[in-house]
């Protein structure tokens, strides 16, 4: 049996996109992602090289790795949308750059005072049901700069805040949790 690359014509090097044929475009079929991974991981899956030289079986979980690498980031939408911003010069910086618009920041010492003052699960639920509906129109946002209108700097500040979203939603699921044992 030949080495990995026989059987696929790129380089561990090609971005996420290239590597799954897909177009680089925050909007993707996750059907078609899904059934591209497991095509990807049949073609280089290490099992397939067990009987090889070790150079072969090596090459073959490089790529095993790099094809789930880039499954997670582009099956999540955050971090999707991260990867294009990088990819199309707006890093996102988020340790570094954490400047947000004054009513974005309002809105989440809102959200952080009723967290707050929470006392049972439909308060809570309440909560998340306004981070989700807040996630969804960033995420939004965050397609339209990205595939439409190809504003990475406006997409990577939408993404900044998003983390900010989820990070607050995790803290609300983390209380219902609380409240449910």
């Amino acid at each position: 049996m030949s080495e990995p690359q026989a059987t696929l014509p790129l380089n561990l090097q090609s971005n996420d996109f290239v590597l799954f044929g897909l177009p680089e475009r925050f909007e993707q079929d996750r059907a078609a992602l899904d059934q591209r991974w497991k095509d990807l991981q049949r073609q280089v899956h290490p099992d397939r090289f067990a009987a090889d030289a070790a150079t072969a079986q090596r090459v073959a979980m490089q790529w095993s790795v790099r094809i789930n690498e880039a499954y997670q980031r582009l099956k999540n939408p955050l971090k999707r949308a991260a990867y294009l911003c990088e990819l199309r010069g707006a890093p996102i910086q988020a340790e570094n750059n954490t400047a947000m618009p004054a009513a974005f920041l309002m809105q989440q010492m809102e959200w952080r005072e009723a967290l707050d003052e929470a006392s049972s699960s439909a308060d809570l639920e309440a909560l998340q049901a306004q981070t989700r509906a807040s996630g969804q129109a960033m995420t939004a946002q965050i397609a339209q700069a990205l595939d439409i209108d190809n504003d990475a700097l406006r997409a990577a500040q939408g993404v900044r805040a998003l983390m900010f979203v989820e990070r607050f939603a995790s803290e609300v699921e983390a209380r219902l949790d609380q409240l449910g044992q």
